[in-house]
């Protein structure tokens, strides 16, 4: 779903190892409705940057991920939109790890956004494809 330019910027980084990433969909209160997400991107008024603000919460490689795929909705869209974000952006906070029974090889957070500032760059596709690259990726 990338452009050129955010497939010759990432890639090369997540296919040697050199960074890692996490997918940024569950929200509290999401249940299994996957498009029912409440975290918002608003458009700056110059047009260069979405500014992120809410929750997501299960995210595995949170811990330690340096690139996240985030999805929110654009103003009132009734769909979602990906983002590739910076996991070192400012804004970007998580709570501590998760205490799992199993699967203690992975990290597994809650990740806050407050404030992030994301270029409008790094939307992934187009405004309201979010929800499709969503359900791809869970299939």
């Amino acid at each position: 779903y990338g452009n050129d330019e955010q497939r010759q910027k990432y890639i090369p980084k997540l296919a040697s190892g050199e960074w890692k990433a996490a997918y940024c969909l569950t929200e509290p209160g999401s249940g299994s409705d996957a498009n029912s997400g409440k975290t918002k991107a608003v458009l700056s008024e110059d047009g260069t940057h979405y500014t992120l603000n809410g929750q997501k919460m299960w995210i595995t490689n949170a811990g330690f991920a340096n690139l996240l795929t985030v999805f929110a909705k654009i103003d009132d869209d009734e769909k979602l939109t990906a983002f590739l974000v910076e996991a070192d952006t400012e804004g970007i906070t998580t709570n501590p790890e998760e205490k799992k029974m199993g699967i203690k090889g992975s990290s597994t957070r809650q990740v806050f956004f407050n404030n992030v500032k994301v270029p409008v760059e790094n939307m992934l596709s187009e405004r309201e494809n979010g929800f499709k690259i969503a359900l791809n990726i869970l299939n």
